[in-house]
């Protein structure tokens, strides 16, 4: 069964933002590491109930259930780890907090800070379109909030 329908709405979920899309062809090879990287993680010697995915080709998520073990500051750290090989592997950056997703119809496109603020006061972008929120914090977050009017985002605060 998939991991990540067993996993509870409280599982703790990382979302790290390519500052760009991968390219199509590289997303099953990304998907496939991430997954492995999922299924080998371990905190305190503890294998962990974690799932992995590549959502909009850009977003790479990570779950863990911390009902059955915490995820130390040590197995972070070897996410992080895994995390910036694959962005040196593939040529974009996962850190950079200052870049935002949203969508226009069924495409998502990924800008600066600054060009998200010049789209928004240029009315490309309003206060209805659809951003996605990298801070939310668990799976139930993710499947319900992830997703929403800018609007109701933090990053209403941004332009």
């Amino acid at each position: 069964m998939d991991t990540y329908k067993m996993l509870p709405d409280t599982t703790r979920v990382w979302i790290y933002q390519a500052n760009r899309p991968f390219e199509d062809n590289d997303i099953p090879e990304i998907r496939r590491k991430a997954q492995a990287f999922a299924q080998s993680w371990v905190s305190h010697n503890r294998q962990l109930r974690a799932h992995a995915d590549v959502l909009h080709n850009r977003f790479i998520v990570l779950m863990v259930d911390e009902n059955q073990a915490d995820a130390s500051g040590c197995s972070i750290d070897k996410s992080v780890y895994f995390l910036k090989q694959l962005q040196a592997e593939y040529g974009v950056n996962l850190f950079d907090r200052m870049v935002f997703s949203y969508k226009d119809g069924d495409e998502v496109f990924t800008v600066p800070r600054e060009e998200f603020t010049r789209l928004y006061q240029e009315g490309k972008i309003n206060d209805d379109t659809l951003v996605f929120d990298t801070l939310v914090g668990n799976k139930g977050a993710l499947e319900n909030e992830w997703v929403k009017p800018l609007s109701q985002s933090w990053h209403k605060r941004m332009v």
